[in-house]
């Protein structure tokens, strides 16, 4: 279940009517020359199905297709970005995740899948439904679609260049399957939080988050949001597996800032998930 791994899919080539394919490889049973120069000899077409002839006076190269997927098509542009789906199963339904090798927002996160497992497993503890929820760094919006199916009024925010994919698999994968329509809404750690959410306006029920905490340089910014958007009745669910040494850093000051208690723990993904409330409480 560790999604750190990404499992990109094979790059689609495009496909050639019988036309095409027969156009490319006219007069690949003739002759080839050799590297070294001038000399010719007959090379019949099962010998090099796979390599078309350059002709004319230009030096003549094979080329080793060996590797190619698809034989005769080894001509095609190729394709520099590729993407990959995930599928998962929470909450009783089949939940495809377009994922996006553009950046860490992009890929299902060993946490993500815990922390989606333990809200699914534990419905009647924490009962989601009609509970407004927003949802720190969503990435591809995992969590947030469990959340949303269980019954959630759910907010999934995260940086401005990650909304298009998060917007994208919260659409496909909870439509027909939810009470609430799910927002997406832009949220950067740290930056115009009582301007895009006012603490006098009605406090949610629950923050969740998951894999926020890695070696990165905005652990600062993301307790003070922490902070501004739990408001005494908030619950904080954290979910995140434990990598560096920032990552124990960042959950001392946690500690500080909250009441926190350790509610499950994946020693086989290195995840734990904690619950936070307000220190006031």
């Amino acid at each position: 279940m560790d999604a750190e791994r990404l499992e990109c899919l094979f790059c689609v080539q495009p496909e050639l009517s019988a036309a095409e394919e027969e156009d490319s490889w006219e007069g690949a049973g003739e002759t080839v020359g050799d590297e070294e120069g001038g000399k010719q000899q007959d090379v019949s077409h099962d010998d090099f199905s796979e390599t078309p002839e350059l002709g004319n006076n230009e030096k003549d190269i094979i080329c080793n297709t060996e590797s190619c997927v698809q034989p005769y098509k080894i001509w095609s542009p190729p394709v520099f970005s590729c993407f990959g789906k995930e599928h998962v199963w929470f909450a009783g339904y089949e939940i495809t995740i377009q994922e996006s090798i553009e950046s860490y927002a992009g890929v299902v996160w060993p946490a993500a899948k815990a922390l989606c497992y333990f809200l699914d497993e534990n419905k009647d503890e924490f009962d989601l439904r009609d509970k407004n929820i927003l949802e720190i760094g969503s990435g591809t919006g995992l969590v947030s679609i469990v959340a949303c199916i269980l019954g959630a009024q759910v907010i999934a925010t995260d940086l401005p260049d990650a909304l298009g994919n998060l917007r994208y698999n919260l659409s496909r994968n909870t439509r027909g399957r939810c009470v609430h329509i799910p927002e997406v809404r832009e949220l950067v750690w740290g930056q115009d939080l009582e301007t895009n959410y006012p603490s006098d306006t009605p406090m949610f029920d629950y923050i969740l988050a998951a894999d926020v905490v890695y070696y990165h340089t905005c652990l600062k910014q993301l307790l003070e949001t922490m902070k501004h958007l739990c408001g005494p009745g908030t619950q904080l669910i954290w979910a995140n597996k434990f990598r560096f040494r920032t990552d124990f850093d960042f959950l001392s000051d946690f500690n500080t800032a909250f009441e926190v208690e350790l509610l499950a723990e994946f020693p086989q993904l290195e995840v734990k998930i904690f619950k936070a409330t307000h220190k006031d409480d």
